[in-house]
């Protein structure tokens, strides 16, 4: 479907903001995977050893005429802390780092017009990047993760104790702060 478009966002743990965008009204699909790195084809491992390079983000394949690439990057914003360097809570590392992977130039414009939103509407500064674009191209690799890490908190990770952590107060946040994007 030509109609549909695609956005790669990392903010922390690729399991929880997986699982926000899951309930986002106009996504049809959010794959997990790793960006932004230097190896090829890496483990999930070898990304957690922060070595890499790579985050861990997601794919979301989402309807633009139901949500705005902007209303995208506010919800992303808007259900992660922006301003911690590196870090998610107790996920330490660049693989858990802030940042907009754009596919283009007018994604890139977009990202960097909602990062100063956010920072306007919360008087604090965003640590989010916006990297792997050059020369309007995407130079950034995408890997998908690993079969067990999709939908993850849709199976396994109602089990896990640190999904059960982690996951619910970011789900009641999309909820509270973005009603009218959450799937009915």
């Amino acid at each position: 479907m030509s109609n549909l478009e695609t956005v790669i966002v990392a903010g922390g743990c690729f399991w929880c903001t997986e699982a926000v965008f899951r309930d986002v009204v106009g996504v049809s699909e959010v794959e997990s995977g790793y960006i932004g790195g230097t190896k090829p084809s890496p483990t999930y491992k070898e990304v957690c050893t922060g070595t890499t390079g790579h985050a861990e983000a997601i794919r979301v394949t989402y309807d633009p005429h139901t949500i705005s690439l902007g209303e995208m990057y506010d919800v992303f914003l808007g259900t992660h802390d922006p301003t911690q360097l590196n870090r998610q809570g107790g996920d330490v590392g660049t693989q858990y780092r802030s940042a907009i992977f754009p596919l283009s130039d007018a994604q890139a414009a977009e990202a960097a017009a909602a990062i100063a939103r956010w920072n306007a509407d919360n008087g604090k500064v965003a640590v989010t990047t916006i990297e792997g674009l050059s020369g309007g191209e995407q130079t950034a690799q995408w890997y998908p993760a690993e079969g067990y890490h999709q939908e993850y908190w849709d199976g396994e990770g109602q089990r896990n104790p640190y999904c059960q952590a982690v996951i619910p107060p970011k789900l009641m946040k999309l909820r509270k702060s973005f009603q009218k994007y959450v799937k009915g």
